[in-house]
């Protein structure tokens, strides 16, 4: 008998939410005996059998590393393989990938959408990107509230600074009115808030030294990266 090869970021035969595809889920412990019946966990889905296919033909996208998808990538499949798929099935494949856990994390690293040959062809817009951060953040919960928040605390601050939108125009764009989420919002905000006031600091003192970029970052021991990022925001460069 053939061997059977997982689809890399599932678990063979069940939708996974643990970034390696060969780990098998997990028993679930036994709960513990109530006066009220809980509520029977609802059991994972079968991965599709097209998701396969899609790794097999688009490895770029759907390997061992997820990328993010161009809009409009079920046209550009349906185009490029007339014979290959069924549009339904294609609907349901892709659905589900685009649901696991291990593809709205590339999204919500800010990674570019990519087309079908693997090229970079657009950012992801801002409502997309933190739709992802706080899908992942609800998933990672259950097994480290901390840590999950810390994760989902840093994603947003990358990905608000990204978007180079201001409080109000990021809170438009987005639309969420999610009490978690928007703590976690003004959280970033407030660290994007100390950061310029450090960038601010680095620059006055750059700017007094009369040193050059690289005795400067030398002299305060500073990555010389940092440095040179500051000065760039501020126009200094």
């Amino acid at each position: 008998m053939a061997e059977i090869v997982p689809v890399p970021g599932y678990s063979h035969g069940f939708m996974s939410e643990t970034p390696s595809p060969h780990t098998p889920p997990r028993a679930a412990a036994p709960a513990p005996a109530t006066k009220q019946a809980r509520r029977a966990p609802r059991a994972a889905r079968p991965v599709h059998p097209l998701l396969q296919r899609l790794w097999e033909l688009h490895p770029r996208l759907f390997g061992a590393r997820f990328r993010p998808l161009k809009l409009g990538v079920f046209e550009d499949l349906m185009a490029r393989h007339p014979d290959a798929f069924q549009k339904d099935d294609l609907k349901q494949a892709l659905g589900q990938h685009v649901r696991s856990s291990r593809y709205l994390e590339a999204v919500a690293s800010g990674d570019l959408r990519h087309d079908l040959d693997g090229n970079a062809v657009e950012p992801v817009a801002p409502e997309h990107v933190q739709h992802a951060i706080f899908e992942v953040f609800r998933r990672r919960q259950g097994r480290d509230p901390d840590a999950a928040r810390t994760w989902a605390r840093a994603r947003l601050v990358h990905a608000i600074d990204a978007s180079g939108l201001h409080r109000d125009a990021y809170l438009a764009q987005v639309r969420t009115q999610d009490a978690t989420a928007l703590a976690l919002v003004d959280e970033a905000f407030a660290e994007l808030a100390s950061q310029a006031a450090r960038r601010e600091a680095l620059v006055r003192a750059f700017e007094s030294s009369g040193q050059q970029v690289e005795a400067f970052a030398a002299m305060y021991g500073l990555d010389i990266a940092l440095v040179r990022d500051a000065l760039a925001r501020a126009g200094t460069a």
